[in-house]
């Protein structure tokens, strides 16, 4: 049973056999919590607690008692593990991520997480603390957007596993103010640019003679076309077999990717939602990529460096799509930027966001919609002019028939109707 003791004074009988209160060795003694709560945890464990004043001693027990009842108690033994402890139970326990996202984690903990946090249990982790620590990052000019994965999901998600496993009560992060995550504008290409970026990339084997004879960068034409029309990732494309292309139903089945991560080398897997879709190749490819495939087994890589391997993001930026890019006037633009491209050249051509998430691969419209709302505003302004058309029509009808109504009670015939009905 729950009470509090007074570390002060012990109890004891008298000769006549009264309780009476008598003075510990503790007594006066204003260097210590002078009182003690005892309490049980739900499984039975006897457990104490000091305090400087009763009063605080008693708010302990309450609340302790009513988080037993509501089953949210958590037992303040369980608290005192670092979060580095935690934290390495917490890395261990996400068995879904990708590769690539598991690197970036790791490298988040690393560089920032651990070093601040490391050895502090998780019992002194207060909410203060991380709001300090937030202004300090944001303070090193780091971007929100980087703030907000260090803090929210990295840092948040150790301490949301430790409530989860009833270490922690609440999570510290919770009610943090974070920076604002500022989005990059995006770029869209024309298909102008797209036409010139690929053609660049298919003549680039003129100055690269050493690997004119081991690989055509034709391809690569391709390559571009496909990021920009498909709305592929680089790592979806880089694993596309041949025999994930239906050229007769115009359509590649995406059900695989190869990302380049730091000491792992080349990862396959899943594309990143983890589901397999398929996407429309225009009409104008088909007959290129019939004859690119050729003789090709459905086993190889429909795609590849000038090697003949995976293509590397990394090392086909160097070979040839850094200077495409340039040769077509877009400098500085990014694999990623070509798969914008192509939402906005489905927006352009007439798709609805549902067509656009699933040729993207999002996970929902409301991804779709958050990434390119941009894009949208135009149907919204078709749909204010077609609503415009509308109301004029539903206008004119209405005109026509009030003015027909009063030019048929203007005539006789109209005005005797009634006495002939009654004949």
């Amino acid at each position: 049973m729950a009470s509090v003791q007074d570390r002060w004074f012990t109890e004891r009988n008298d000769e006549d056999g009264h309780t009476v209160k008598v003075p510990t060795r503790l007594h006066g003694n204003t260097t210590i919590r002078r009182w003690r709560a005892h309490y049980r945890t739900p499984d039975g464990r006897q457990r104490n607690k000091t305090f400087a004043r009763k009063a605080d001693a008693d708010r302990f027990l309450t609340t302790v008692e009513s988080s037993k009842l509501t089953g949210t108690f958590v037992d303040p033994t369980r608290s005192r593990v670092t979060f580095g402890e935690m934290a390495g139970r917490w890395t261990a326990s996400k068995v879904g991520l990708k590769a690539s996202t598991r690197a970036v984690y790791a490298a988040v903990m690393d560089d920032h997480v651990l070093p601040r946090w490391r050895d502090v249990p998780l019992s002194a982790i207060e909410h203060e603390d991380v709001q300090a620590w937030v202004a300090d990052l944001v303070a090193k000019d780091l971007s929100g957007a980087h703030v907000r994965k260090i803090v929210g999901v990295v840092f948040g998600g150790v301490l949301g596993l430790a409530v989860r496993a009833k270490r922690l009560q609440a999570n510290p992060v919770a009610g943090v103010e974070m920076p604002r995550a500022r989005s990059k504008p995006k770029r869209y290409l024309t298909t102008d640019q797209v036409e010139l970026m690929a053609e660049a990339a298919a003549t680039l084997s003129a100055s690269r003679p050493r690997l004119a004879s081991n690989a055509s960068f034709a391809q690569y034409r391709l390559v571009v076309f496909v990021l920009a029309y498909c709305g592929l990732r680089w790592s979806e494309v880089a694993a596309i077999r041949v025999g994930a292309l239906d050229l007769t139903k115009r359509r590649i089945t995406v059900s695989a990717a190869v990302v380049e991560v730091d000491g792992a080398g080349l990862v396959w897997g899943t594309p990143k939602s983890h589901e397999a879709r398929w996407v429309s190749i225009p009409r104008f490819l088909v007959s290129d990529l019939t004859d690119h495939v050729g003789t090709r087994q459905p086993d190889e890589l429909l795609f590849t460096s000038p090697e003949g391997g995976v293509m590397r993001n990394r090392n086909a930026r160097r070979a040839w799509f850094n200077r495409a890019a340039t040769e077509a006037g877009v400098a500085g633009l990014t694999p990623h930027e070509l798969r914008h491209t192509a939402a906005s050249l489905a927006v352009s051509a007439g798709a609805n966001v549902k067509a656009v998430q699933r040729m993207l691969g999002h996970a929902s419209a409301a991804m779709t919609l958050d990434l390119y709302a941009e894009l949208f505003d135009d149907d919204l302004e078709a749909v204010a002019e077609r609503l415009d058309v509308l109301r004029e029509a539903a206008r004119v009808a209405r005109s026509l028939h009030d003015h027909q109504l009063a030019a048929l009670a203007a005539t006789p015939e109209t005005a005797t109707a009634p006495r002939i009905r009654g004949l």
